[in-house]
């Protein structure tokens, strides 16, 4: 069956042909030329191109050429490790030494994952997913990220019932691997640090003696993350017909939710929070006491600030239930999150905002990854939800001002930071290191946002647009 929106006949065309076969594509769309209408590429390999990626146009070049460049960036970090490893993807140019087997780092690997799955080779995906259980020096639990909900967004796309059937032990294993190490059952919520959230210097750390690796807490990307891999190993067992299983997940991820919901929400700032984990310190003396909310205790008690751009992950998994929509009026309003090549990592007349032009200081830098897991959410919000505080308008102005923020003199690019205001990259973009830095998504913000494919485990399609209303 087939679910859309009448306004759309030719987005939902093209959507589409996404799955249409090669043949059936071209009289859509003329691969080649659209290929050599960009003037970016360091990698021609046409046929790859044409065999594998989703052919796109739309009004907006700007977006057109992204897109592109986006499927490019896939290529520069595409790796075949060995035949019993097959295809993984690294985040850096080069194989940092915190890196695992063939480079891969876990912390991106959720939008890796859910970026790749569009290609038309599903063992790109297949493979990689397979990597983190099966490889000897994979790292899946280095950093944290949402490894069983990405393998089951791959499955949506790519349904192969016997190959997500075979890894559910592994899904399995990875989630009690982080219960047994992170989960606090007295709160019901796992623990985690910034850095090991891939946030090194953060308003939390820096209320620490380790401003680095500090402030251990229950924070709600972390457990959003943890909640959406129970609920995708719920899904799995249940199409493995294990329903003892199904029910046993579901429960647990239900659980993260009711505790999220009532442990990180502070209703008087109307956002979610991390809470700490115990007692802090920072180099002045200044304590922070467990089970408290940024700000709740320590130097910066009362202030009435605090909201980082992690506070809006829970709806990139549908984790809230309704009641909470109202922390988005913040994320278009500058004195909160906007910026011109934002969002910020953290609302802008915070305490302890401060742009830095060193690695690592998400304390106010726009950052990539923050932006996807944003416009994921966004667009969750905006399908799946009613409130009146953000527009779909405003999906496409934040799509089109992290589309226009891939760009270092004129040309697409993207690395590790960029500074809210003026776009640079300078200072996060070290040579041979974090140039074109797969640590994002996009394109499968293009294909699930923009124009709205929604993938479902059951036989609808269903067809969402974002895109503005007044395009032909």
């Amino acid at each position: 069956m087939i679910q859309m929106n009448s306004a759309w006949p030719v987005i939902i065309l093209n959507a589409i042909a996404l799955m249409l076969p090669a043949r059936s594509q071209s009289a859509l769309l003329n691969k080649q030329e659209l290929l050599e209408r960009e003037n970016f590429w360091d990698n021609r390999d046409w046929d790859w191109y044409k065999e594998n990626i989703p052919f796109f146009e739309c009004p907006d070049a700007e977006i057109n050429t992204t897109y592109y460049y986006r499927w490019e960036l896939v290529t520069k970090h595409l790796t075949y490790g060995s035949p019993n490893s097959g295809y993984s993807f690294t985040e850096f140019i080069d194989r940092p030494f915190w890196s695992g087997a063939y480079g891969s780092i876990s912390c991106p690997a959720g939008h890796q994952l859910y970026e790749i799955r569009w290609l038309r080779d599903a063992r790109f995906a297949r493979d990689y997913s397979r990597y983190w259980f099966r490889t000897p020096g994979a790292e899946p639990r280095r950093y944290g990220c949402w490894l069983a909900d990405a393998v089951w967004a791959v499955q949506m796309v790519h349904p192969d019932d016997p190959f997500v059937k075979e890894l559910l032990p592994d899904l399995e294993n990875n989630f009690q691997g982080w219960e047994k190490r992170q989960v606090v059952p007295q709160i019901g919520l796992f623990w985690q640090n910034g850095h090991d959230d891939g946030m090194e210097y953060n308003i939390t750390s820096r209320q620490t003696e380790d401003i680095v690796r500090g402030a251990n807490g229950y924070r709600p990307s972390f457990n959003s993350y943890m909640y959406a891999d129970a609920l995708a190993i719920s899904h799995i067992a249940a199409l493995a017909g294990d329903e003892a299983t199904a029910r046993f997940y579901a429960e647990k991820a239900a659980s993260i939710k009711e505790k999220v919901q009532k442990l990180l929400w502070d209703a008087r700032r109307e956002f979610f929070f991390p809470m700490f984990r115990r007692d802090e310190k920072d180099a002045n003396g200044n304590v922070v006491k467990a089970n408290t909310l940024t700000y709740q205790s320590g130097k910066f008690a009362g202030n009435s600030h605090g909201r980082e751009e992690i506070g809006f992950v829970p709806w990139q998994f549908e984790l809230p239930d309704s009641g909470y929509e109202s922390a988005w009026k913040l994320l278009m309003d500058r004195d909160y999150f906007f910026a011109d090549f934002g969002p910020t990592t953290v609302e802008r007349h915070d305490p302890q905002f401060i742009l830095q032009r060193t690695c690592c200081w998400w304390s106010g830098q726009s950052w990539p990854y923050a932006t996807t897991q944003t416009l994921k959410a966004l667009a969750n919000l905006l399908h799946d939800y009613k409130q009146q505080f953000v527009t779909r308008a405003d999906y496409f102005k934040l799509l089109g001002i992290y589309t226009r923020s891939h760009r270092k003199n004129g040309r697409p690019y993207i690395a590790e930071a960029a500074h809210p205001d003026s776009g640079s990259w300078e200072g996060h973009d070290s040579y041979n290191h974090s140039e074109h830095y797969f640590h994002s998504g996009y394109n499968d913000l293009i294909i699930t946002g923009l124009i709205g494919l929604k993938p479902r485990a059951d036989d609808v399609v269903e067809i969402d647009p974002l895109a503005p209303q007044e395009w032909p």
